[in-house]
């Protein structure tokens, strides 16, 4: 049984449903300012996320060990927390395991061909530069699984 001084509820939705959802020790997110670690009873703060590796760690016991964590490749999105309670919403959260680095590199391509074909102050610059930002941070993810 989950200890309630050190544990809280924790869920990760994406568009594509719910990827987790139960007791968590400790998870590590970054955010647009830097990497946070959000234990229990943490003080409330909502923040938005950069494309990263985000860590969910359900035990003591797998913060202290290594590849102990849940691990997804994370897209940007916002971090609530509240009440003892975590809740992350992504874009994408995907297995690192499941990341394809020809698929990446071939998207990061692509959104680079964007970018110089776009005008600097128009949406689609801004969504190619969103695009890039994200598949470069997956492949980062997928060289260091």
């Amino acid at each position: 049984m989950a200890d309630a001084t050190t544990t809280f509820r924790a869920e990760v939705l994406t568009p594509n449903g719910k990827v987790y959802d139960g007791e968590m020790f400790q998870v590590s997110v970054r955010t647009v300012v830097g990497e946070v670690g959000i234990r229990a009873r943490h003080a409330p703060m909502l923040a938005r996320l950069v494309p990263h590796e985000m860590r969910l760690f359900e035990s003591e016991s797998d913060f202290g060990s290594s590849g102990g964590a849940r691990r997804y490749a994370a897209a940007e999105g916002w971090l609530e927390v509240f009440a003892n309670k975590v809740t992350v919403l992504v874009t994408e959260a995907i297995d690192p395991d499941q990341l394809d680095v020809a698929d990446l590199k071939a998207r990061i391509e692509d959104a680079e061909g964007r970018l110089e074909s776009a005008d600097e102050e128009s949406a689609a610059h801004r969504t190619a530069e969103q695009d890039k930002v994200r598949a470069e941070a997956f492949l980062e993810i997928a060289n260091g699984s």
